[in-house]
């Protein structure tokens, strides 16, 4: 049981980095006018675990800052990953 904790923030700090570099990646393919990530693959990413990383690079990159979708849409999945771990740690311990 101790290495599921393990794996577990392994994979979340590895899905956040990659949520943080997919907006890097991102934002200068936008300012070159190259072939972008698609928004459901950055959606994804955060939802799968990675909604902290996608925060970050969204404000560390100015990108994506000014459409409500992301700047509330990023957030909301943050509480909600919040509120389900709150429950299931809840339901763990008793």
């Amino acid at each position: 049981m101790e290495n599921i904790g393990m794996y577990l923030i392994i994979y979340l700090i590895l899905i956040n980095l990659i949520a943080f570099l997919a907006m890097y990646v991102d934002k200068r393919k936008a300012k070159y006018g190259k072939w972008r990530i698609p928004e459901q693959t950055l959606f994804i990413l955060a939802l799968i675990g990675g909604s902290i990383g996608a925060i970050a690079g969204m404000y560390a990159f100015h990108h994506k800052t000014k459409k409500l979708r992301f700047s509330i849409g990023f957030p909301v999945i943050l509480v909600l990953q919040i509120v389900l771990i709150i429950s299931v740690w809840n339901d763990f311990i008793r």
